[in-house]
């Protein structure tokens, strides 16, 4: 099965090293795939930056929206990927159920607990910051403490969920994003000439 608690240590471990090493991937399995996609999500945050920074040109605006919309892919194929894999192991342990579908999958669940981990490293970062006054620092320490609170009861939900799946009193399926508009076929500013 999977082990909840070892893919958020991962994603916390990661965040910090990646901010200060190489964007690599020390995992494999499970984990090691909740790496990659997390690292679209690290990727993500940090091109998200760039886009609303006022000291940047429009040029630069406009390749950080372009990488994000690749970046939002790979992680959207990420997430599938992830409950893809759920369905593996689900077949292979001769799971069947007739049970309730979830409003999330676990990959997306993952996906929510990756964001809440950089989210909470990035949130660390502005409670050291000297130079602002308290004030920053307690609307700082609120958002933490809700942040922490959502990262436990998330991570509780998923191991539930997942302890459900593998139970059988839950059903499982990979939901598809069918994002349109990378798709060449699918978005007509793509495949119609002369769009505006």
């Amino acid at each position: 099965m999977i082990d909840v608690a070892q893919v958020t240590g991962m994603q916390h471990l990661m965040v910090a090293h990646w901010h200060g090493g190489p964007l690599d991937n020390p995992y494999d399995g499970f984990v090691g795939l909740a790496c990659a996609q997390h690292q679209h999500n690290y990727r993500l945050w940090h091109e998200e930056d760039i886009a609303r920074s006022p000291d940047v040109g429009d040029a630069r605006i406009a390749a950080a929206k372009r990488t994000i919309d690749r970046m939002n892919q790979l992680r959207n194929d990420a997430i599938e990927k992830l409950d893809d894999v759920i369905a593996d192991l689900l077949r292979e342990a001769r799971v069947e159920s007739e049970g309730p579908l979830n409003t999330e999958t676990p990959g997306s669940a993952i996906d929510r607990l990756s964001i809440l981990s950089l989210r909470l490293y990035h949130l660390d970062e502005q409670l050291r910051r000297p130079e602002v006054a308290e004030p920053h620092h307690r609307g700082v320490r609120e958002k933490i403490a809700v942040c922490t609170r959502q990262h436990g009861e998330l991570s509780q939900s998923l191991g539930e969920l997942i302890a459900d799946l593998f139970a059988g009193r839950k059903r499982h399926r990979t939901y598809r994003q069918h994002k349109m508009y990378n798709d060449p076929a699918l978005n007509p500013y793509l495949y119609v000439s002369g769009g505006e």
